[in-house]
């Protein structure tokens, strides 16, 4: 016999429970239930049972239903601050609970060293509760907000490990966009309080270690003379709108101008057409104010006429 004074025992062929207070001999053994009537049974007659609801002890969790394994949501617990509707500079802390958890919630606020709690209890899944009111106008002067979370969930499913996020909010915390709070569907200011934890991939990081530094890329030489005229840039120019050709061939032309400065080149021809002027006015609006260009003029005007222009660098 493995059974021991004290056990709480349920009987196996009958609803009654209690726990064993004789030791009869081997075999039997005896139970005594909440009428304070001890009951012989037979040892096989019983089995353990590791706890029970105290009779009078009432949960304090909300009722579940029950979900779906893969549709429990074990992410998603936020703080919403917004804005009062009345008075822009007074703001409302909410927490949001996007989780399919029970969250035992508390909150408090730590100054010097002390700390006062200001709420504490069960938040439903899929619910929001206000915590706390400030002023802005006073941020500076707020203390130190503290957040203890902790799972509970009456379905057999892993727990995540409790939470305790300490916050010191400065102003450049609220001076971003607002977002839509879930839940509340209101413009809010949106803190993550299970955010998820950074994993390092140790191999990775070793292999980032003794990368070697990537060899600098080198940047080619120009022709003395370079050619913007689209056909000679791309060959689907058929198909590309006057914008598209444009950009094409003032990028072109930079990439040119930035080359010949590296290479020291003493000047660079562009040559870039007469057409309706629009590309010859972009490149000039460029040199003219291009602090490595000492001057430019009209190239060969007797072959380019004003299509071409040589660009004299420093």
């Amino acid at each position: 016999m493995n059974f021991r004074l004290g056990e709480f025992v349920r009987f196996v062929d009958e609803k009654r429970e209690g726990y064993i207070t004789r030791i009869i001999d081997d075999q039997m053994i005896g139970v005594t239930g909440d009428d304070d009537f001890e009951i012989p049974v037979l040892a096989s007659k019983v089995t353990r049972v590791y706890g029970r609801m105290e009779e009078g002890v009432e949960s304090q969790a909300v009722e579940e239903k029950k979900i779906a394994i893969e549709d429990f949501k074990a992410k998603g617990i936020n703080l919403a601050v917004i804005s009062d509707t009345n008075k822009g500079s007074v703001v409302h802390f909410h927490i949001v609970n996007e989780t399919s958890f029970q969250l035992l919630l508390s909150f408090s606020n730590e100054r010097q060293g002390k700390q006062k709690g200001f709420y504490a209890g069960i938040l439903a899944p899929h619910s929001t509760v206000k915590i706390y009111t400030a002023s802005l106008t006073e941020l500076s002067n707020w203390p130190a907000f503290e957040f203890q979370v902790m799972y509970y969930s009456t379905q057999e499913i892993e727990l995540p490990k409790a939470l305790l996020v300490k916050e010191k909010f400065k102003a450049k915390d609220f001076s971003g966009t607002k977002k839509q709070a879930p839940i509340l569907k209101q413009p809010a200011w949106l803190f993550r309080l299970d955010e998820d934890e950074l994993v390092i991939d140790a191999a990775k990081l070793k292999e980032s270690f003794f990368k070697p530094t990537e060899e600098k890329k080198e940047i080619s030489k120009p022709q003395r003379e370079v050619d913007l005229h689209i056909e000679k840039l791309r060959d689907d120019y058929q198909f590309l709108s006057n914008a598209e050709i444009i950009q094409i061939q003032m990028d072109h032309f930079r990439k040119a101008l930035d080359a010949a400065i590296v290479h020291k080149q003493p000047s660079i021809i562009f040559i870039h057409g007469v057409g309706n002027g629009t590309l010859r006015h972009e490149i000039h609006k460029v040199i003219s104010k291009h602090q490595q260009v000492k001057t430019f003029m009209d190239a060969y005007k007797d072959k380019y006429g004003y299509g071409a222009t040589e660009v004299i660098l420093k």
